[in-house]
């Protein structure tokens, strides 16, 4: 669990380090839009092809992502399975007994599949390549309008911020805490189903008590520096809207209008 990289902060000077964290956070809304309209092949080349842009662009080693993504591997494998067996369109390619594998589950596997992969990544590399502090400011400033309605937009953006963060953080102490609990004898990947689910009890009540003491000390902390919410504060660092992040939106919006064109 410790390869888990989603909510870490990879500090770095590459062109997607520099960027405001506006249009990094527009890039991940929009991208998240976007990628449902690839459905053939032409359209997922595309997207693999921004993909991998991106994530060269960082200057990120790619095995370090790769590793990172890892833990989420069973998602995929799971979606994977799932319509492979499931979906009953297009040519029969394999029937045994009740098990049935058509064409169109295998195409819908792969593509589901690249989907979630490209959504994983992207929104990784906001969290790998952006600091709290800015996606909390980012979040703000796009939200800013419903302050007008009475949205606490700052408090929402620090508490999304401030989740992200505890991912890595929570993700540390349950490997601390499963390996002290497996030199104690507990066992967490043998045995039967039932026995399994037993021995994630004194795995969860520890964490979810670190969690809360993690969260108050936290706050004790956020009191003592005098915090009080967004009303009235000035922020240091202010947030420069670039040439790159214009181009940045443009280069979106001709991906977006490619990916209709050739859409099927």
């Amino acid at each position: 669990m410790n390869n888990l990289i989603i909510g870490r902060y990879v500090p770095g000077t590459s062109i997607v380090h520099r960027m405001d964290p506006r249009a990094k956070l527009l890039l991940v809304f929009i991208f998240v839009l976007i990628v449902f309209l690839a459905n053939n092949v032409w359209g997922y080349a595309l997207l693999g092809a921004f993909t991998l842009s991106v994530v060269l662009l960082t200057r990120i080693p790619i095995p370090f992502i790769l590793k990172g993504l890892k833990p989420i591997l069973w998602i995929i494998i799971f979606t994977m399975i799932f319509h492979v067996f499931l979906t009953k369109e297009g040519t029969l390619l394999y029937s045994i007994g009740f098990i049935e594998i058509y064409e169109e589950g295998i195409r819908q596997a792969i593509f589901i599949s690249l989907r979630f992969l490209f959504l994983i990544t992207i929104t990784t590399i906001l969290t790998l390549t952006t600091t709290p502090i800015e996606v909390t400011d980012g979040m703000e400033t796009l939200f800013g309008p419903f302050k007008k309605v009475g949205v606490p937009v700052h408090e929402l953006a620090l508490m999304m911020s401030i989740s992200l963060r505890f991912i890595p953080t929570l993700m540390q102490e349950t490997d601390k805490i499963m390996k002290a609990q497996s030199a104690r004898g507990v066992d967490f990947t043998t045995g039967p189903l039932k026995e399994r689910v037993k021995a994630l009890v004194p795995l969860l009540v520890p964490l979810f008590i670190s969690a809360f003491k993690r969260a108050e000390e936290l706050a004790t902390a956020m009191e003592a520096r005098g915090y009080r919410g967004g009303e009235g504060r000035t922020k240091f660092r202010l947030l420069e809207w670039s040439t790159k992040d214009t181009l940045l939106m443009a280069f979106l919006g001709a991906l977006t209008f490619i990916l209709v064109l050739i859409r099927t």
